[in-house]
């Protein structure tokens, strides 16, 4: 036994060695891309090569979700992430026919007795010291596994081979069994052990007894929280002989009741779950059975596929919060029109065009208006800019309260754009939105000054002119029949009363009516006009805020479903259930469950 050991221990050297140049060899390869390197036919694959399908479809997933996530979601929400694809790139580089499983246990399970019932050799001391494993144990039915043994840090003088057992032993070829220190062992340094191997084993089978199988310790610190690995977890209920055969079903089916509630699936009526047993270690009673259900399960070679898929939905449920919107996120057309207007109520558009639209209209009044109104509006503003009273200058404040529309319609927007998002993309929203509002007013301000006060010099239409030449023509009307008058008062002109009034009336009343036509006529272009100088400035205030904001807020959202597509992906599916030997394994093992104790 002591040459195999020794040989074994040779063998997995010359392995690692082997591993090592290869990997020297694909770094020279790098650093010298002309160099040559002999083919060989077992090359290491590339990351995720050794895996295929959805399990590989979801690994890329993961590792571009980590990708773009680096600067959003905070480093400790990405660590389990990380790791499960560090391990995932770590046991894809080792052996793919074997399988590791960890036998677990509390103190006083009976877990190193049904260790070395499963060895056919006492491998594993016993006895009534507590605790008696100490360090991982590894028993391993066939070759290369010392590199899965060096994973698991399990010392040369502790990987033990079985006794030659026949057909039976055969079953059990790639098997790699650790036996762990006690899970609620005083000692720390042992749960350590226990708690870093079991992180990196394909399966696990915990061994509970009839009077620890409910402690609190099981359940809340192990089964709970490895409820989504249970189709590589098996339940043994040991120490059976100690119980009567109605007592043995009594337990088994609170056992099943205490896994169903910490949410661990079983593997009954043909679904794929844990496995649950009874056996007595000591009497030999169900250990068959046992046997024949991991033989079955190693024989599968699926374990560290499963494993490494149970371990990237635990790291999505984690991730789950930093991804998953609770509603519909993103920005409709009536949050960019909402932004539009919010920038257009900030710059005066709507300001802008009315004054536009007056100047039009005044300038039209005044251009066809009768002299002797154009008179009195002078003369009107003449006296009200000679006046000594106080004239109200334009608040200070008014450029604070553009400033301060802006950054509202800013916040707004950035708080509709993030509405829903998880947590670090509404941050990240909002970041790009506050980033955006940065000289954001300055802009505006710079964009207003460049487009020109609408209203400083209004377009002429062409009939103005024959507008202004109507009114010319009844002042000219209303001078000569005043005129007229007058001749007739000093007897300069044959006296006659009506035609010089008439002519005077004409002018008179023509005058008014001229104006009247003109500004009825301007109203329509005048409105245009206004509406034209609102858009524009509308336009150029949505154009700059969509440049300074909505894009970069966009992008991020654009960002966001990328990853959350990546996410959607890693989610993925998994199988409908577990098949051993061609018969589904939810069935079987229901039978072997009560085989176990019924077969007393």
């Amino acid at each position: 036994m002591v040459d195999d050991d020794r040989g074994s221990s040779r063998r997995e050297r010359w392995d690692d060695g082997l591993i090592a140049r290869r990997a020297s060899e694909r770094a020279a390869l790098a650093a010298d891309p002309e160099r040559e390197v002999p083919e060989e036919e077992d090359a290491l694959p590339p990351l995720g090569g050794a895996y295929a399908g959805p399990l590989r479809t979801r690994l890329d997933a993961l590792h571009e979700l980590v990708g773009l996530s680096r600067t959003r979601v905070e480093s400790d929400a990405l660590a389990e992430a990380g790791r499960v694809l560090d391990e995932a790139a770590a046991r894809q580089r080792l052996s793919s026919r074997h399988t590791v499983i960890a036998l677990a246990g509390a103190t006083g399970s009976g877990k190193s007795t049904l260790f070395n019932a499963l060895a056919g050799v006492p491998v594993s001391e016993t006895g009534l010291r507590r605790p008696t494993t100490s360090a991982p144990i590894a028993l391993s039915w066939s070759e290369g596994a010392a590199g899965l043994l060096d994973r698991l840090a399990v010392p040369s003088r502790l990987r033990r081979r079985p006794l030659a057992g026949g057909a039976a032993d055969a079953e059990l070829q790639g098997l790699v069994l650790v036996d762990l220190p006690d899970h609620d062992s005083a000692v720390t340094a042992h749960r350590d052990q226990v708690d870093r191997v079991l992180g990196l084993v394909d399966a696990v089978i915990w061994v509970v007894d009839p009077e620890k199988y409910a402690d609190a310790a099981l359940h809340e610190r192990y089964l709970r929280p490895l409820a989504g690995h249970a189709e590589v977890t098996f339940v043994v209920l040991n120490q059976i002989d100690r119980l009567g055969t109605e007592a043995a079903d009594l337990v088994l089916d609170d056992l099943r009741r205490l896994l169903d509630e910490d949410g661990v699936a079983l593997g009954e009526h043909g679904e794929p779950g844990a496995t649950v047993l009874a056996v007595s270690a000591l009497s030999g009673e169900g250990i068959p059975e046992l046997r024949e259900l991991i033989g079955r399960f190693v024989q599968e070679r699926t374990a560290p596929e499963r494993r490494l898929a149970a371990d990237i939905d635990a790291a999505a449920g984690r991730l789950r919060p930093a991804y998953v919107a609770d509603g519909r996120s993103g920005l409709d057309e009536r949050a960019r029109g909402d932004f539009a207007d919010r920038l257009a109520v900030a710059v005066g558009a709507q300001a802008a065009g009315e004054a536009a639209e007056r100047v039009w209209r005044r300038g039209a009044i005044r251009a066809c208006g009768t002299p002797w109104l154009r008179l009195y509006r002078w003369y009107d503003r003449l006296r009200a800019h000679g006046s000594t009273a106080p004239r109200l200058d334009s608040p200070t404040e008014d450029e604070l309260t553009a400033r301060q529309r802006v950054e509202q319609a800013v916040r707004i927007v950035a708080d509709e754009a993030s509405r829903g998002l998880p947590t670090p993309w509404a941050q990240a929203v909002r970041e790009a939105a506050a980033r955006g509002a940065e000289g954001l007013p300055e802009a505006l301000d710079e964009l207003t000054a460049s487009m020109g006060d609408p209203a400083a010099r209004p377009p002429r239409p062409a009939w103005w002119p024959a507008a202004v030449l109507a009114q010319a023509v009844m002042t000219l009307l209303q001078i000569f029949g005043a005129l007229w008058l007058v001749g007739q008062i000093v007897g300069v002109v044959e006296p006659g009363l009506l035609p010089p009034v008439v002519v005077m009336l004409g002018g008179i009343v023509g005058g008014p009516l001229v104006e009247w036509a003109c500004e009825g006529a301007v109203k329509g272009p005048a409105r245009r006009y206004g509406e034209e100088a609102e858009r524009r400035l509308r336009e150029a205030a949505a154009a700059c805020g969509r440049a300074r904001v909505l894009d970069p807020v966009a992008a991020e959202l654009m960002r966001y479903r990328e990853v959350r597509e990546q996410y959607a992906t890693v989610v993925g599916t998994r199988p409908s259930a577990r098949v051993v030997g061609g018969i589904r394994s939810g069935a079987s093992r229901l039978g072997a469950t009560r085989a176990g104790v019924r077969g007393r």
